[in-house]
């Protein structure tokens, strides 16, 4: 085992997702960012247990990575269409939606471009130490000494990096309710994060029930039920969530106006109990089912009873799964799982037997094992307590990317936003504005100017008689 030389970097950030690999494109063409990010995995992937052929981003090709920081980036996505010959085919299809394919092609794109990069390396620790003395003998305060290992061939190496700043971009993990964990029987038990993999493995079973709700539940529902019949072959396929109705997520323009400064500003301000219940409400904000894939579910459902077929698939709304067990005598003797099912609305409950399951159940954002104790802010329930400019340490210099959803609200895991909060990260970083951060961009107000609202002025200039009364 061998130590490398610990270099002093401006910037390091940890985990390369699209959010610091956006970062990662920012920072390189910047002279006075000097910056390293850090992966363990072997290259860049985007969920690549969910790239199911055909689906699309939910969000427009302007949410790349660079484009709403800067629209002349080489990094853009309308620059990997160019470079790859497929500008013209982009234009011609008439669709501001990405494949998701499309998009994980792309990000691999610039991340062959960035020298920044370093990949197979495992943080395994990050701690302050003191900073070299200057010139002139004077302390240099402290930096943060990160130490990784990687492998080569056989050997493992420990390198140790110093940074004056750090961008934690380590992500979420899948989550699985406690009742679903350490099932073992005959058929698989897979979150959506690892449904590709498992998509032979699921329809040979015989019968399937995706759990859960939002756009990965529907986009592997309406992918299994392709399949789904009565033939040889073929299977049942069920979906089960506790949502009350299957939503689609919300799109209107004025609700898109959340995803701004200015309602960011406004969430970070409101008391963390209030934040903890928006949270929960503005559920179909993001996680909702976009309108097209329910309609095309719900075509694809008529087409397969047409002439009065029938097809062996429930969907059960508001109804929650409680419990689970795995019955090895069932199912012809191949075993299969048992589901206790309680419907939130009558409150009775019901059994219900497959033979795999698919778990869509979203992702939970950590705060890792290998920062120092006491290094980050967190809040009484284990969390980031993330300052309005993503730091997560009094002196700001420690910075979180799409884990700050119970803080910021509906623009942390929005693609599109991840170009203004990386913006905002590199002038804290640089002591200027590299990129112009857009202070106001929506129409409306999210509270209550201080000094009241002003009259509305009629086309005779008077004050309007309804504003008039409401003041």
């Amino acid at each position: 085992m061998t130590t490398a030389p610990a270099p002093t970097y401006d910037l390091l950030g940890i985990g390369i997702g699209p959010f610091d690999l956006g970062l990662a494109a920012l920072a390189e063409p910047l002279d006075d960012v000097e910056a390293v990010f850090l992966d363990q995995r072997d290259g860049f992937s985007w969920h690549a247990g969910m790239l199911i052929e055909g689906t699309t981003l939910q969000v427009p090709f302007l949410a790349d990575l660079v484009t709403m920081a800067d629209p002349t980036s080489p990094y853009s996505f309308l620059a990997w269409l160019k470079a790859t010959g497929r500008l013209y085919q982009f234009y011609i299809r008439e669709s501001f939606y990405p494949l998701r394919a499309e998009y994980d092609q792309y990000c691999r794109w610039v991340a062959e471009q960035l020298p920044t990069l370093r990949w197979g390396r495992r943080v395994t620790s990050v701690v302050r130490v003191a900073a070299p003395a200057s010139a002139d003998g004077e302390s240099g305060g402290y930096v943060f000494e990160v130490t990784a290992e990687s492998v080569h061939g056989v050997e493992k190496h420990v390198e140790k990096y110093c940074a004056k700043h750090l961008v934690l971009g380590t992500g979420t993990q899948p989550r699985l309710p406690a009742h679903l964990q350490g099932l073992e029987g005959a058929g698989p038990v897979v979150h959506t994060s690892d449904y590709l993999p498992h998509r032979a493995e699921l329809a040979a079973s015989g019968s399937v029930t995706v759990v859960g709700s939002g756009q990965s539940a529907a986009e592997v529902y309406r992918d299994l039920l392709e399949g789904c019949g009565t033939g040889a072959g073929e299977h049942r396929v069920d979906w089960v969530t506790r949502s009350p109705r299957f939503f689609p997520m919300e799109y209107t323009k004025l609700t898109l106006e959340m995803t701004s400064p200015e309602y960011t500003d406004h969430y970070v301000s409101l008391p963390i109990e209030q934040r903890d219940v928006l949270a929960r409400e503005q559920r179909n904000l993001y996680k909702g089912i976009s309108g097209d894939l329910i309609d095309d579910i719900y075509d694809t459902l008529y087409r397969k009873s047409a002439l009065g077929a029938e097809v062996p698939t429930t969907l059960l709304s508001d109804t929650e799964v409680t419990a689970a067990r795995f019955d090895a005598d069932g199912a012809d003797g191949a075993g299969e799982y048992v589901l206790t099912l309680r419907h939130a609305q009558l409150g009775t409950t019901a059994e219900h037997r497959t033979r795999a399951l698919v778990v869509a159940t979203g992702y939970a954002a950590t705060v890792p094992g290998f920062l120092a104790p006491g290094l980050v802010n967190l809040d009484h329930r284990g969390r980031y307590a993330v300052a309005r400019d993503y730091t997560v340490d009094d002196d700001r210099r420690i910075h979180v990317v799409g884990v700050e959803e119970h803080t910021h609200g509906v623009t942390a895991p929005d693609l599109g936003f991840g170009p203004w909060r990386n913006s905002v990260i590199l002038a804290n970083v640089t002591g200027r504005e590299p990129y112009a951060t857009e202070r106001r961009i929506a129409f409306q107000q999210f509270g209550l100017p201080a000094s009241g609202l002003a009259p509305v002025e009629t086309k005779a200039g008077q004050p309007d008689d309804e504003m008039e009364a409401a003041r």
